[in-house]
């Protein structure tokens, strides 16, 4: 019975449950009424103390040190330490699951993560490429390029959409401003017109928040867009125009990373075909944009070299002060 009375000799990996059925046919009639009654009731002990425990299963307290020990445990408090401990074990892994989800676990190797991540996100870009409606995005881009104010709303993580939306549609001239803060929100919300367009990102479409100023937008006369995963959403219901997304497998949660990069893709396709609209006005404002930030940037090997070409500069030697 050595191998039986060394602690966690059946392995830290198997539950007090399973080390439970496994004993239970070789157990005395004594031990097997606790092994009986703690399968029924797994977490007995969490609350029992060891002459609580015998008294219940009709046994003593020493046939209850016995019992634990022929499970491979020092004594009772040991028991109940393993017990708690795979109480924890499986309210991480439900809390995992919700969470994060169930496309991958917690003990999947690092390729197997990246695997998963890679196929994922791949089949949500095809599957939100497929889905995508083109003439009603060639029509948004319109009114996008062709309005006085564009507001855009989204609230935690779609703030960060809301923000890479506007600095890319303000950078070609479209003049637009992103909310994630309600009160700021409603307030522009309030003044928009009928020359106007209001956008409302939220992978849901259930953020209150984001619904509250896509509909005062709407209320004050502009053109309403929700950019959501979900078509049948309040969000949605509350726009004049849905851009659905679609998300192939939803992984760490709330804020899915591959909702996140479909939605990116949706503003990259926007923010193109408002260039393509306002072709002028874009190549001239990128051109301004670029020859405004120059100096901030530091040039190239490339670029270096070319310079120095140019100036006469010998090989190995660099006219640092003018690239400082």
């Amino acid at each position: 019975m050595t191998s039986t009375t060394t602690p966690f000799a059946a392995g830290a990996a198997v539950g007090v449950v399973n080390r439970i059925q496994a004993k239970l046919p070789e157990m005395p009639t004594a031990m097997a009424k606790i092994g009986t009654f703690l399968l029924q009731h797994p977490q007995a002990p969490l609350q029992l103390s060891i002459m609580e425990l015998g008294e219940k299963t009709g046994t003593s307290p020493a046939t209850v040190t016995r019992f634990c020990r022929l499970l491979g445990y020092a004594g009772y408090v040991p028991f109940r330490v393993s017990i708690a401990t795979d109480l924890g074990r499986s309210d991480a892994r439900e809390s995992w699951k919700a969470d994060i989800g169930r496309s991958f676990g917690p003990d999947d190797s690092p390729r197997d993560v990246l695997s998963t991540l890679v196929s994922a996100h791949t089949r949500s870009l095809e599957e939100t490429a497929a889905i995508m409606d083109l003439a009603l995005m060639n029509k948004i881009a319109r009114r996008l390029a062709l309005c006085s104010h564009v507001d855009i709303y989204g609230i935690g993580g779609s703030a960060v959409m809301a923000m890479e939306l506007q600095s890319r549609l303000y950078r070609i001239g479209v003049n637009s401003h992103y909310w994630s803060e309600v009160h700021a929100g409603l307030t522009s919300a309030a003044i928009q017109d009928s020359n106007c367009v209001a956008i409302g990102i939220s992978n849901t479409g259930r953020t209150e928040e984001t619904i509250q100023m896509l509909r005062q937008a709407g209320a004050a006369g502009a053109l309403t867009i929700a950019l959501s995963n979900n078509p049948g959403s309040p969000l949605a219901e509350a726009a004049d125009l849905q851009i659905i997304t679609s998300v192939h497998e939803q992984f760490l949660q709330p804020d899915d990373l591959s909702a996140k990069h479909v939605q990116l893709l949706v503003l990259d396709l926007i923010y193109l075909l408002v260039a393509q609209v306002n072709f002028a006005q874009t190549t001239a404002k990128l051109a301004s944009s670029a020859m405004a930030v120059a100096p901030h940037r530091r040039p190239t090997r490339a670029e270096v070299r070319a310079d120095n070409a140019a100036s006469g500069v010998p090989t190995g030697m660099s006219r640092r002060k003018n690239h400082v």
